[in-house]
């Protein structure tokens, strides 16, 4: 039997299970939580997904001006060099966050 190798209870080797360490750091170095970095043409963006279940306001994306409803998984961005003050912070849908370089912001408001 190898080194780390279990006996299941008929006699077959089960290996061993390698479960992932915790460091207990910041997942992005900075502070800032479980946001990504994003470069665009439109500068340096921190970029944090939101679940759907993880909502409770109604948000307007500043990609298509409309309502992101409570309950819709989305995207939170601000700009790195601002560090997220609230004021910076804009929801977006995923899909209007990922075309914002083939489409200005939207103008009208419904």
């Amino acid at each position: 039997m190898r080194s780390g190798d279990a006996r299941c209870g008929y006699g077959c080797r089960v290996p061993r299970r390698n479960r992932p360490k915790h460091t207990g750091e910041p997942s992005t170095p900075g502070g800032h939580g479980w946001a990504r970095s994003e470069s665009g043409s439109d500068g340096e963006w921190l970029v944090r997904a939101i679940s759907g279940a993880g909502t409770t306001k109604t948000y307007r994306c500043p990609g298509c001006d409309h309502e992101i409803r409570p309950g819709t998984p989305h995207v939170v961005a601000w700009p790195a060099a601002d560090y997220g003050s609230v004021e910076d912070r804009r929801h977006w849908h995923q899909s209007c966050w990922n075309a914002r370089a083939r489409r200005g912001p939207s103008s009208r408001r419904w």
